[in-house]
């Protein structure tokens, strides 16, 4: 009883002080309470995690942050949820967190700025992008005659002039970035290495959104608190869009350089098929994903991101809708305006990339890769190294 005497001073002590308390101290008390009551032990990875440990230092917060899929299932199963005195809100704090480490490990770090006045950096890329592709390729090709290929009004050596140099600093970026997270991680539960089935096992979680099921197989809480698979099949359908959108590149690139075939492909060609298939799902995912988050419950996230959040949502809408267009009006007097605003939005989603709400899905795949090298281990492991 002395005990949670103590938990509700402290929870009312913080509650009139927060503008002075971190979001991981925030943390590390809300996990205390949940590790005295474990009502909730079974529902993700996040609570196995926190069960290993006595006390949580910033970096076992900043791994458990990034464990949680924020689903909402704890926030509504828990019976120390606003407005009881404790208020625990894990998905709440844990997204906060989550922002926190975002910030913490980008590279160069300066760029980690960007992550809290995202709606400003997109807007910034997108005017770029937009200003740029609308002067090479509607303003400079006026005078030529009437193009039904896009190669006609920007060739391919010019495209990989200009798109190359920014995807490898995107993948230097996010490696250097995560590097650093995963050294960081180890801190938190052990340096040793993933073996070959506990990569598999983190990739097939990841792949699958295994912890978007609320724990119960049922999905996420909506804003009735009714369980829904919506938030997961939408995930999917942008993941999975996404990734065929960038094989129907890479086939594209291997057409072109390795078979000398040029675009633009025919419909029965396997980067075309790859393409349309990947624009319909992430132009429906990412659809679905934003509708979804602007009605989802207030307390299920932190507020502070929404325009990040909605933000990559609204770019991935502009991506695979331009791409589609263009396919459409490939051979239409729109191709130069089409071919401009689908370059323009591409160009902003890579100039944005390791600065925005992709980067959450690199850190949670290192995090559910250290828990399953984690959970294997006796718990006097990490409880010693802890």
């Amino acid at each position: 009883m002395q005990v949670l005497h103590q938990l509700v001073e402290e929870a009312k002590a913080i509650a009139q002080n927060t503008q002075h308390v971190s979001a991981e101290a925030q943390a590390a008390r809300q996990l205390q309470i949940c590790n005295a009551c474990r009502y909730c032990e079974s529902f993700c990875a996040v609570f196995p995690a926190m069960t290993r440990r006595l006390s949580f230092a910033e970096s076992d917060v900043h791994y458990m942050a990034n464990l949680c899929h924020n689903c909402g299932a704890c926030l509504h199963a828990c019976q120390y949820a606003p407005p009881h005195d404790f208020g625990v809100n894990i998905p709440q704090v844990m997204a906060q967190v989550r922002l926190k480490t975002y910030e913490q490990f980008a590279w160069p770090h300066f760029m980690g700025k960007t992550y809290s006045k995202n709606g400003l950096w997109l807007s910034l890329c997108l005017s770029l992008a937009l200003t740029v592709f609308i002067k090479l390729v509607v303003i400079d090709t006026q005078s030529t005659p009437f193009a039904n290929q896009f190669y006609q009004l920007m060739d391919h050596s010019t495209m990989v002039k200009l798109f190359a140099p920014v995807f490898l600093f995107d993948i230097l970026a996010l490696t250097m970035g995560l590097l650093g997270f995963q050294g960081h991680l180890s801190s938190a539960t052990t340096s040793q290495s993933a073996s070959a089935f506990e990569l598999a096992e983190a990739t097939h979680n990841a792949a699958t959104l295994k912890y978007l099921d609320g724990g119960h197989q049922e999905g996420c809480n909506n804003a009735d608190d009714a369980f829904t698979l919506s938030r997961r099949r939408m995930h999917h359908l942008t993941f999975y869009g996404f990734l065929l959108c960038f094989a129907a590149t890479s086939v594209a690139t291997l057409d072109h350089y390795l078979l000398g075939f040029e675009a633009p492909y025919g419909l029965n060609t396997i980067p075309k098929i790859l393409g349309v298939i990947g624009g319909l799902s992430l132009l429906v995912g990412a659809t679905g994903l934003g509708y979804l988050n602007l009605t989802r419950h207030k307390d299920h996230g932190d507020l502070r991101q929404k325009p990040m959040d909605l933000g990559f949502i609204a770019l991935l809408i502009l991506v695979s809708s331009t791409g589609l267009l263009l396919w459409i009006g490939g051979h239409s007097q729109a191709l130069p305006i089409l071919l401009a605003s689908h370059l323009a939005s591409v160009m902003a989603m890579f100039l944005t990339l390791p600065y925005g709400k992709f980067a959450h899905g690199i850190y949670r795949t290192a995090a559910l890769i250290r828990f399953s090298v984690e959970k294997r281990l006796p718990s006097t492991i990490v409880l010693k190294e802890d």
